[in-house]
Formats: structure tokens, sequence, C-alpha cells
């Protein structure tokens, strides 16, 4: 059975960044325990730098040096903490990665890295898209990866992982995706979500794409095409037994996500289907295997065929 969502989604933005903070403010006012690490681009207007004026003692600012951070982060949890690090887009995969695979996988620690500004909502280029950190993190070995579609899930993430036993990624965009959900319902690290229940396609999928993944399942509607959305916010453990039940039912997937089209949840869907012998239709849309025009991330939607527009486009042609 579907959840309840919403398709008002132009006035229902909604700011993940803000959702984490608030949420871990929200926890140490209950008297939870925990410590948070960051780097120097909280601001203290935020949620979590009012967080930080609240609680200084337990927060530890690192400046710019992530891998320092990551690896701090890592000795607190080995000392008995629970720590949350918030660490910048492509920093966190690329320049901590060794940290990350070492400090925190290897010795299976419980420490919760939120990667912000995720896929090309950065805005800042090429050097700034953090396309490549799933395809990372589903080779090393321990952790969970969650990739939240909204900021309402992004709090229920962050509730639920402190008491998740191992190494956590939480990747959250930039700011201001839609909402994706209307009203509570059960929320479970590594059980994906059916959005949409549709008979002709489903579009799997995570984070805010579901945005134009759902937008297009609208438009495909209106147009007499009944095409499903699961939101896939697990990436890692993935829930294989959803994949195969939306397969087997419409025998036609796609896939979409903000990441490049290597290695991410295309690359973990396509495995799955893989090696049940899967007999139907497979697309992934996703970042080409090339370095991003600039632009806005709107724009490089566009551009890509990553938007409702460019999804529709690929789900007609693929059901002929």
């Amino acid at each position: 059975m579907a959840v309840k969502t919403t398709f008002d989604f132009d006035q229902m933005l909604s700011n993940a960044r803000e959702a984490y903070g608030e949420e871990l403010m929200k926890l140490a006012d209950e008297g939870k325990e925990f410590l948070f690490t960051y780097s120097d681009n909280v601001a203290p207007s935020s949620c979590a730098g009012k967080m930080i004026t609240k609680y200084p003692d337990r927060c530890f600012n690192f400046g710019i040096a992530e891998p320092n951070q990551v690896g701090a982060s890592a000795g607190m949890a080995l000392a008995g903490h629970t720590v949350f690090a918030q660490v910048f887009g492509p920093f966190l995969p690329l320049r901590a990665a060794d940290q990350i695979h070492t400090d925190i996988a290897y010795n299976d620690v419980n420490v919760r890295l939120i990667g912000t500004h995720s896929g090309v909502t950065a805005g800042g280029g090429p050097t700034h898209n953090d396309i490549a950190d799933l395809a990372l993190y589903r080779a090393i070995p321990n952790l969970t990866v969650v990739v939240p579609a909204d900021a309402g899930q992004c709090r229920k993430v962050i509730r639920a992982s402190l008491d998740y036993e191992g190494p956590m990624i939480i990747r959250i965009d930039r700011a201001g995706s839609p909402d994706i959900y209307a009203g509570d319902y059960d929320f479970e690290i590594g059980k994906a979500i059916d959005l949409i229940e549709g008979d002709d396609a489903t579009i799997i999928s995570t984070g805010s794409s579901l945005y134009e993944c759902m937008m297009a399942s609208k438009i495909l509607k209106d147009e007499g095409i009944s095409v499903g959305v699961l939101d896939m916010h697990t990436i890692k453990p993935l829930d294989t037994e959803a994949i195969l039940r939306v397969a087997n039912r419409t025998g036609n997937i796609v896939t979409v996500e903000d990441h490049s089209i290597n290695g991410g949840l295309g690359g973990a869907v396509a495995e799955v289907l893989c090696e049940a012998s899967y007999k139907g239709k497979f697309k992934r849309v996703a970042m080409p295997d090339q370095f991003s025009v600039l632009g806005d991330s709107d724009e490089i939607y566009a551009y890509y065929g990553m938007d409702r527009k460019g999804i529709v486009a690929t789900i007609k042609k693929m059901l002929g």
C-alpha cells in the first residue's frame, strides 16, 4: 500500500540541511548522548549552529580539515560515543576516503557521516559536484548508506540512526527540495517505501530525485500510463525484495538518481535484477560518465534528461 504523498511541491519546499540540525537539537534537549563534529561551513544562524552555541562541550569544529575531522570522529566513537559528523559535499568521499574506509568502516564504529550538497546541488561546478560518492560507499564493508527524500525523512533518519549499530552515511542535498510525504508514515532503515503504485512501469529512485519522478508519474497518468514510484532511501543494505516485487509486477524498471550512472543506485538495482534472471526491460537515468556542464541543478537535470520531461521520454521509449 502506497503512503500518502503530496503533489503541491512548488509550495512545500523543505531544507534537509536545516532538518538534521533541528533534529540533533531535539535529541540533545531530550538528554540523548552524542557528539557533533563539523567543518567550517555551519552557519551560526542555522539549527546546527544554534546547537553548537547551546551545547558547546559536545561540538567540535575542524575547519577545512575534513580527513582530520572524520579520523577524530572515529576516535571519539572508539571511546564509546555516538558521533554525528557533518561534512560538505564532495570533500567527504574524495578528501576523507581513507579515513572513511580505515578509521570508520574497518573499526565498525557508531559514526553518522552527514554529507551535504549531494549530487550536483552544490552549484559549484564539476569540482564541487558530488556524483561519485555512492560508488565508493557501496564498495566499503560495514557502511550503511541512507539518502533521505525530504526534510521530514531526514529527521526520521537522524532519530533512527541514534540507536543504529555501526557506521552510517546520511546523504542530503543542498537545500530547497520539495516535500514528498504528507503526514506521518512508518520508516525503517533498509526498507523501501511505495510512493505510487503502478502497473505499466516502476521508477526506483532516491533522495531529491524523487520529486521529478513523482511529477513524471503524474504526467504519464494523465496520458493513461500507470507508473509506480519506489523510494529506495537506503542504498545499503538494499531492499532487494522490494526491487524484485515491483520488477515482477510491471516488467519495466527505470532508476533515477543524482549521481554518476556508474556505481550508484542504478548499478545496485541492475545487479539485483541480473542475479535474479530478470527478463523485463531496464534503464538507468543519471549523470553520464563525464564532468557536467556548468549551471543550476535544475538546468543540469534538464540538460541530461534527469528532469520530469526526460524521465517521461525514457519511459515512453521503453514502453514503445
